[in-house]
């Protein structure tokens, strides 16, 4: 199962790497299509603000299982092996919170956003917005494994440890990537 779910987040990190290309190239090419041509493509314009969205809202998702977002480790280092395993729980509670509600705003408004079409490309807006609904559930589902394997007492040292930002050698961070 874990190789499974690796091998998912490996294909999201290329579909990462893919869009940012896209997107790179889209932009540059309309940089110089206008400052050559005196012209543009306004669908590389449209899609490439669509392609950040995406890249945002995925990129959230992998950085969070990768233990990438910012945290407060200058103050969860002060606290014991304790004091660390409270602040773990209660934010991996508030971001399950935060990740269902942004769930479920996604979801009930999918009715207004698959009506809606893009001015230029003509594609339903869901495609668009509907990127919530996938990072809304991957960071729910990431939230929620952790919370068990911290409720039941399966979690790491080196958990604990990233957690506090604590013996992040070269060679840790050149492993977990």
């Amino acid at each position: 199962m874990q190789k499974t779910i690796d091998v998912f987040f490996k294909i999201l990190e290329w579909l990462l790497i893919f869009m940012l290309s896209v997107m790179a190239i889209m932009v540059f090419t309309n940089v110089v299509m206008r400052y050559a041509f005196n012209s543009g493509l306004s669908v590389s314009e449209e899609l490439s603000r669509y392609f950040f969205v995406w890249l945002s809202f995925i990129g959230a998702v992998v950085a969070f299982r990768e233990h990438g977002h910012l945290g407060v480790e200058s103050v969860v280092a002060l606290f014991g092996r304790t004091g660390r395993l409270v602040c773990m729980i209660l934010s991996n509670i508030v971001i399950l919170a935060c990740s269902m509600i942004f769930f479920w705003g996604t979801w009930q408004q999918y009715d207004v956003n698959a009506s809606m079409t893009a001015p230029v490309t003509g594609i339903s807006m869901i495609w668009v917005y509907g990127i919530g609904l996938f990072s809304g559930a991957g960071l729910s589902l990431i939230a929620l494994e952790r919370l068990f394997r911290l409720l039941t007492g399966r979690v790491t040292e080196e958990e604990i440890q990233i957690f506090a930002g604590e013996n992040m050698t070269v060679e840790q961070l050149a492993e977990r990537t």
